[in-house]
This record gives C-alpha cells, structure tokens and sequence, in this order.
C-alpha cells in the first residue's frame, strides 16, 4: 500500500521511472474494474478489458492533466472516472444515441453495474449524470464508483471518505433522481 502512495507521489512530480514501476502494482486491480465493464459487452467487440486498462492507464499518468492523487482510494476512483469516459466516449462514437437526442427508458432496478447497459442507456445515464453532478456532486460522484467502477457500497463509501450510510443516503437519493431524470417525456 505504502509503495503504491509513494510511486503515486513520484508520478505526481514527473518521475517517469515512477510510472513504469506504478503499473505492475495496480495493474491486477484495473484489470478487475475493466473485465467488470467488459463482461457484458457483445462479443466482436474491439475494445478488450486489457486495452481499457491501458487506456485509462496513459489518461491518468501520462496525459497532461495528470493530478494529484490522495492515496490509493482517489487513484482508483480516477481511474474508474478514465474507464467511464473511454466507455461512453465509445458509446457515443457509434452513433447510435446523439446527445440531446430523445430520452432513453433506463430500468434502474435492473441495472447494478455499467457492464450490463446498452449503448444508448449507458449514453443516456451518463448525460443524466452530468446533470446530478451539477446538483449534487458527492451524490454523482457515488454513483459513478458503484454503477461504472462496480464498487460496493463500503468501498465507495471509503473512496469518498463518507461513512456507509451517508453513502446509503447519497445512494438512495442520486437513483430515485436519475430515475425521474431518465423517465421518458
């Protein structure tokens, strides 16, 4: 744990030995959190778990808006916002759900995970998402670690910083919110 906060530190200062030592110690872990969002996807698809960890991997140490991380909680919780945009970033780029577009009926209910959304409801609630994050920031920010990271609610609650049931509050409160936000016209 320790080596992992010191290389984060390091690669937060430009080291880029750091960086190339980071990966091999949280690799395991973003491999988890892509197969987690891969699993449901269509079989043929180009984007494979190991690429998703990959890709999130340069955005968070190597792109420019590289950031400090607060130990390894907030890490992962970037990494898991990466995966996020690299997945709805390609949702969109297939077209098929523009954004502004008509409203998709989302089953909330039916949904634990990101893994197990459709290209348009997947589109459509991180639209629905942005809006929250505007209202209630810790609240989006909640459902982002437990529907794209597949965090449970103690590990969610722990990578806020919150306790578990102010993280069950925040839960309760951001579905029934996206479920109004999600509801057709």
């Amino acid at each position: 744990m320790a080596d992992v906060t010191q290389l984060l530190e390091a690669v937060e200062r430009g080291d880029p030995r750091a960086a190339a030592e980071l990966l091999p110690l949280v690799y395991d872990e973003l491999r988890k959190l892509a197969a987690a969002r891969m699993a449901a996807e269509k079989p043929g698809q180009t984007l494979q778990a190991t690429a998703l960890v990959h890709e999130a991997y340069v955005r968070l140490v190597a792109g420019e808006h590289r950031e400090g991380w607060n130990g390894r909680g907030h890490f992962f919780a970037a990494a898991a916002e990466a995966m996020r945009r690299i997945l709805v970033n390609r949702a969109r780029d297939k077209g098929r759900e523009k954004r502004g577009g008509g409203r998709q009926r989302v089953d909330l209910d039916r949904l634990v995970v990101a893994d197990q959304a459709l290209d348009e409801e997947l589109v459509a609630i991180d639209d629905a998402l942005q809006e929250l994050a505007r209202l209630n920031p810790q609240c989006a920010e909640l459902v982002k670690l437990r529907f794209f990271a597949g965090l449970t609610a103690d590990e969610a609650a722990a990578a806020l910083g919150t306790s578990l049931r102010t993280a069950h509050r925040y839960w309760a409160f951001a579905r029934a919110w996206l479920f109004d936000a999600l509801r057709p016209e």
